[in-house]
């Protein structure tokens, strides 16, 4: 998703962390948001309000009594804002908010706010781990705030552990978040994604074009309504996503254990990653040799992941995908029946815009009882939501 004509009201408090903001806000505002300032004016100590004003081209307010309009500054900002958005988020204003402590602007606007808040903590490693602070995110967590954890790492304080804001890439998939349904709370979900590869000798392989940026989609967007995922992935090109668990595997075999051994602790398996069907019949060692005619390369059947693992799915959802250049629905059904599946995702090879790498796709769902959507061609991201909306309501009927 994006967030096109989303409001967003970005909080600013005093650490050493503040310059994060402004590639925070560059990054809202380059995905369709709009950005609004306020900092509190120990925050103008680590950067500048000209900076953020400048980025956002909006007023940045910091003093509750020097406004730049003649509006109540702090409620209209909180009547305008669809979202708030504090990072970094001290101790200090943590406590305040907690408290009900309205005392400078920024406290003051926050108590006006009933658009969803999220709390973005950066501070020494000894004070996150401070019984006051953990009690008071624990109240803001209770109200309905959304926390988003801090990283560890080297701290600026010289110190290492917990503390390190969020990287911006990372808070702007926590501010997505905050726009999209949370009904997959508690899920536990396995998505695979990619290809294998499969060896030859010690330096060649059998593999596809897959790119595994479709089972990257399922992945992110599941997240972000909640659930716990983790991504079984072969080799791909891209970086392991945010507050996702990643594991990597190289080969079909691979990729096949490391679902079986995580099966009984899921709740969905979405098998859209590109498993090689063949594999060399025998591993050489070392290089095969050039020779004047070409060697010769037998090959085995791989085992088939779903059907391998459907009969022990209980009541797992199972989710997997049909990528076919000729009677595409009719295979897609004839999978969906063989490997027990309670859905599958049909794509047609072929298309341009449809095809491994690709940033879009066009897809047909088919669920168990043969009821077919189709989702026409969209951001992969897009499509992943739709896919995840079936997979709800399977799980609401059930």
């Amino acid at each position: 998703m994006t967030l096109t004509d989303k409001k967003i009201a970005l909080v600013i408090t005093g650490g050493i962390a503040a310059y994060k903001a402004a590639e925070l806000a560059r990054l809202i505002i380059k995905e369709g948001g709009q950005v609004r300032t306020a900092m509190t004016k120990s925050a103008t100590e680590f950067i500048t309000p000209l900076t953020m004003r400048t980025l956002t081209n909006a007023p940045v307010a910091v003093d509750m009594w020097q406004a730049e309009t003649t509006e109540v500054d702090h409620i209209s900002l909180a009547d305008w804002a669809d979202a708030v958005v504090i990072a970094p988020a001290t101790a200090n204003i943590i406590g305040k908010l907690a408290n009900g402590i309205a005392d400078d602007f920024v406290s003051t606007f926050l108590l006006a706010v009933k658009a969803p808040v999220l709390v973005c903590p950066s501070m020494n490693v000894n004070m996150y781990d401070h019984p006051a602070v953990k009690d008071n995110l624990s109240k803001l967590a209770s109200r309905g705030l959304r926390i988003a954890e801090p990283g560890s790492g080297y701290l600026a304080c010289g110190w290492e552990g917990k503390g390190r804001l969020l990287e911006p890439s990372e808070i702007l998939e926590e501010i997505k978040a905050l726009f999209v349904p949370q009904d997959l709370k508690g899920v536990n979900a396995l998505v695979t994604a990619g290809p294998t590869r499969e060896p030859w000798d010690d330096i060649r392989f059998i593999s596809n074009r897959s790119t595994g940026q479709m089972g990257l989609a399922l992945a992110k967007t599941a997240r972000r309504r909640g659930a716990r995922v983790t991504l079984v992935c072969g080799p791909v090109t891209f970086t392991p996503p945010y507050g996702i668990q990643t594991v990597k595997v190289e080969t079909t075999v691979d990729m096949l254990e490391a679902v079986r051994e995580r099966l009984a602790d899921i709740d969905v398996l979405v098998k859209a990653a590109a498993p090689g069907d063949f594999r060399p019949a025998g591993r050489v060692k070392g290089k095969v040799k050039k020779t004047s005619d070409p060697p010769p390369l037998e090959l085995d059947r791989n085992p088939d992941i779903l059907s391998t693992l459907s009969p022990n799915k209980g009541r797992t959802i199972f989710v997997g995908f049909a990528a076919e250049s000729e009677n595409l629905l009719e295979n897609a059904r004839d999978k969906l029946q063989r490997k027990q599946l309670d859905l599958i995702v049909a794509n047609q090879i072929g298309p341009p815009d449809e095809s491994f790498g690709a940033a879009t796709n066009r897809v047909w769902i088919i669920d168990r009882q043969g009821e077919v959507q189709e989702i026409p061609l969209s951001a992969k991201e897009a499509v992943a939501d739709r896919i995840w909306d079936r997979v709800s309501e399977l799980r609401t009927s059930a």
